[in-house]
Order: C-alpha cells, then sequence, then structure tokens
C-alpha cells in the first residue's frame, strides 16, 4: 500500500472538518505534503465522486457527502489498485521443481485473500469514524 491511501483519507476528514472549500495550498500544508501530490491525490478523489471542486477565488476541493456513508474502501478504491501488490513473483513455473513451479501461484491467493480481509475491514471504518477518533479523544 502507498501513501496516497494516508494521504487521501486525511484529505477527506480535514476537508470534513473545514466544511467548505479548501485550496490544494492548504490542504497540503495540513497533510504535510506537497499540493502538487493533493492535486493528484484530489483528481483521483474527484473522479471517484468523494469530493467536489469549484472555481474562483473562493474554490477549491470540498467533501460535501455523508460522512457516516463514506467508507475507507471506497477511499482506497479510489487512490489504489490493491493494498497489498508485489512488484516480484518468485519462483518459475517451468522449474521441475514443485515449490519453484507452484510457489508464485500459492502466494497470488493469499494476497486475494490479504486484499480481500483489508476491503472487508476498510468497509467498516468510515470517515466519520475518523473524524471522531480524533475529535473525541
Amino acid at each position: 500500500m502507498t501513501s496516497e491511501f494516508a494521504i487521501a483519507v486525511h484529505t477527506l476528514v480535514f476537508l470534513n472538518h473545514k466544511g467548505t472549500h479548501q485550496n490544494s495550498d492548504k490542504i497540503a500544508e495540513n497533510v504535510c505534503t506537497n499540493p502538487a501530490t493533493i492535486r493528484k491525490i484530489l483528481s483521483q478523489l474527484k473522479k471517484a465522486g468523494l469530493v467536489e471542486t469549484k472555481e474562483g477565488s473562493d474554490g477549491g476541493f470540498a467533501f460535501m457527502l455523508d460522512p457516516d456513508k463514506v467508507s475507507l474502501d471506497k477511499v482506497l478504491e479510489a487512490v489504489a489498485d490493491k493494498p497489498v501488490a508485489v512488484s516480484k513473483r518468485t519462483g518459475n513455473i517451468d522449474l521441475d521443481c514443485q515449490i519453484s513451479s507452484n510457489m508464485g501461484f500459492i502466494m497470488d491467493q493469499i494476497y486475494d485473500m490479504m486484499n480481500l480481509a483489508c476491503a472487508q475491514r476498510l468497509s467498516e471504518i468510515t470517515v466519520s469514524d475518523i473524524d471522531k477518533q480524533i475529535f473525541e479523544c
């Protein structure tokens, strides 16, 4: 999983708390990253219907959805393909070795199970839940 998910969640919680349109500079300052990264992630969130934009001097990005109904699996879907992804597969299906020729397939099944479990758990956590954890401490 990349940091984009954490940045996206942070951004949505910030926008939800502010309740008004915010520009990428203000969001970036709160998230502690650069505005270009924020704009990239906000573009993905907008495409997924999680934020809206407004032009003009009082414009920017806003989260206008019900925070009780936006679960973190939707945020993950907007910014990442899968929570668990690997760039290198071990083994070789062409080798005359049961371990090497089967390990990639077996690990793919394990990664699929991990992704399903992660998505299930994230579907149980909402933007509102994160907001409550922050402000009801």
